[in-house]
């Protein structure tokens, strides 16, 4: 197939156009490089992929209409849409990027696929969506109208669009809810990061909360591995699922192990709660495990320790 992978430069659409490639689809990858977080990180990733047959990449704003004169000119098979304007602390501050990118963003993709059918839209949702839900795991099923952040919102929004496209053109579509994605090449404005490189430097990590939280942490290759076949399934109408590790983790534990892995003992500065953070993830993931057998094969422990020692091999270079 050719597969449109937007974000491709980002954490986790690069490991996805990664792994596609390497299952011999003919993978574009699109992304507008912005500098939320280092421009070289995510050139550091594409730099990775530029040895990867079937992958190809090209500098493109989502929010831009040419968006459709490439599916004209590609005629995509499908399209895992993963280019969102991420962070929910960030959004707080920064909320016109949020509807610019994730709003209008995603409805240029689903225009372009009204126009230039493609057999499947994959794409990102967030585990933010479930808002400050008391009941956990978190459901599919669950209701999802108390988002706690305007990042949540757009991606409940995201949801909403895809399923109206889905019903009025036919566009087949799957939303998938990630939960706590960590791994080598990671966000650095996402704890592991922040943790591995203020612990090395011996500065405080903040731990907010009181470190009373729990998240479903869940290792990179497991979640592209699960993109790959959900994006094989076939699909006829609009669906969502959580994907995750299905296994919350105490943040004190991830703390514990990733210090045992770097050989340093953290800092540790207690704040309260973050405004719009919520105390525990947790996903249920029993639908895609019927659905496609999903079962994330990587431990904490194992996760943490190929984190870790990626990191103390790049931490100069990002």
């Amino acid at each position: 197939m050719k597969i449109l992978v937007t974000g491709a430069a980002g954490f986790i659409g690069a490991a996805v156009s990664n792994a596609l490639a390497k299952r011999g689809e003919l993978v574009l990858g699109i992304d507008n490089l912005n500098d939320y977080y280092s421009p070289a990180l995510k050139k550091a990733r594409l730099d990775l992929l530029k040895n990867v047959e079937n992958f190809r990449f090209q500098q493109l704003d989502l929010t831009h209409t040419e968006i459709r004169s490439l599916f004209a000119a590609e005629k995509f098979d499908a399209v895992v849409h993963l280019g969102a304007q991420a962070g929910v602390r960030y959004s707080l501050e920064n909320p016109q990027v949020y509807i610019d990118s994730n709003i209008t963003g995603t409805l240029n993709i689903l225009e372009a696929c009204r126009h230039y059918p493609v057999r499947h839209l994959v794409y990102a949702s967030s585990s933010s969506v479930y808002g400050d839900n008391a009941k956990i795991p978190f459901s599919v099923e669950d209701r999802t109208d108390n988002p706690v952040s305007l990042y949540a919102a757009t991606k409940k929004s995201n949801e909403l669009m895809a399923h109206t496209y889905s019903n009025l053109f036919g566009i087949p579509t799957t939303g998938l809810r990630f939960f706590t994605v960590y791994g080598p090449w990671g966000r650095p404005d996402m704890a592991p990061m922040l943790f591995a490189k203020s612990i090395l430097e011996g500065k405080p990590i903040r731990v907010f909360n009181h470190g009373n939280m729990r998240r479903d942490f869940t290792y990179i290759d497991d979640i592209a591995e699960g993109i790959a076949l959900i994006l094989y399934r076939e699909q006829n109408g609009s669906e969502l699922f959580n994907i995750g590790r299905g296994e919350p983790v105490d943040l004190m534990r991830f703390i514990e192990i990733l210090e045992n892995e770097l050989g340093k003992k953290a800092i540790k500065e207690f704040l309260p709660m973050q405004q719009g953070d919520v105390p525990a993830t947790w996903a249920d993931t029993t639908a895609l495990e019927k659905a496609i057998g999903y079962r994330p094969k990587t431990s904490l422990e194992e996760g943490i320790k190929y984190f870790a020692k990626w990191y103390l091999e790049y931490e100069e270079k990002i």
